[in-house]
């Protein structure tokens, strides 16, 4: 007689999202009110109005800040669960002087531990997109390669093409990428395995696949950074910005006792006393 199957446990159910967090990062979508007042008034105005309260050794920090960085390498993160995770990537990315880091929230939105990031967030330039289609569209636009990230895949981190700028998609802790978002891209990488272990945790390899990248892109271009001359002013002004409290009301008074000064000191003439 056949011997009876015994019951198999039902799957584990997809864990739920998790709920908004109070304490994690907010990115927004768009520029802020600083990039805002720096598009209004131009880096010059801002830096000037501000230079007097940034100490020479500062400056000088913001300065060497600006010219390790390095915008041809990006990290894409999609759909990540645990805000931990978000955090730590923003972390390194910031660590390893990477301009930018692009965030997909098809079915969850971003969140990031603050006290995993420690502000390095203010430092970077986060962008957030509805879909991974309309994210690598926007990539390849800017003219980098894309990749998304899986086992087994044929390319491998330490060999892939760096003569352009690259991009590399992270996927979520539970499932992965989606296969749409993995067709989206030019190709996909992985990083070399020798144990059993079949993959690394999110912020993992996120870290060991960013820094390899940012070194072999680095070597390619025989410079630490690559931010154009504009784009480092432009920065300054912000980062400026950053680091003194309450930066945009002051300049808008500044800016506002300046042209009072400008009306009151100009000549009347006699037919408009």
């Amino acid at each position: 007689m056949r011997k009876a199957r015994p019951p198999q446990p039902s799957p584990a159910p997809r864990a739920p999202a998790p709920a908004d967090d109070p304490d994690a990062v907010v990115v927004p979508r768009g520029p802020d009110a600083i990039d805002r007042m720096i598009a209004r008034l131009g880096p010059d105005a801002v830096i000037a109005a501000l230079a007097p309260y940034v100490t020479a050794e500062r400056a000088a920090r913001i300065d060497a800040v600006l010219a390790a960085r390095l915008a041809s390498v990006v990290g894409v993160v999609e759909d990540v669960y645990d805000p931990f995770n978000g955090a730590a990537v923003i972390r390194t990315s910031e660590a390893l002087g990477l301009h930018g880091l692009h965030v997909i929230e098809t079915g969850l939105r971003f969140q990031a531990a603050k006290g995993i990031t420690r502000g390095c967030h203010r430092w970077m330039q986060l962008e957030r997109w509805p879909g991974a289609a309309a994210c690598v569209d926007a990539l390849h636009a800017r003219g980098f390669a894309v990749y998304a990230t899986a086992p087994g895949a044929t390319h491998q981190i330490d060999t892939v093409d760096v003569s352009r700028p690259i991009a590399v998609v992270f996927g979520n802790e539970h499932a992965g990428l989606p296969a749409a978002t993995v067709a989206a891209c030019d190709g996909a990488i992985s990083l070399p395995m020798h144990g059993f272990t079949q993959s690394f945790n999110l912020s993992v390899s996120a870290a060991l696949a960013l820094a390899q990248l940012a070194s072999r892109r680095r070597a390619h271009l025989g410079a630490i950074g690559d931010l154009t001359p504009t784009q480092i002013h432009t920065l300054r002004a912000r980062w400026f910005a950053l680091k003194v409290r309450g930066a945009v009301g002051m300049i808008e008074r500044i800016v506002a006792g300046e042209t009072h000064a400008s009306v009151a000191t100009q000549p009347h003439s006699r037919d408009n006393p």
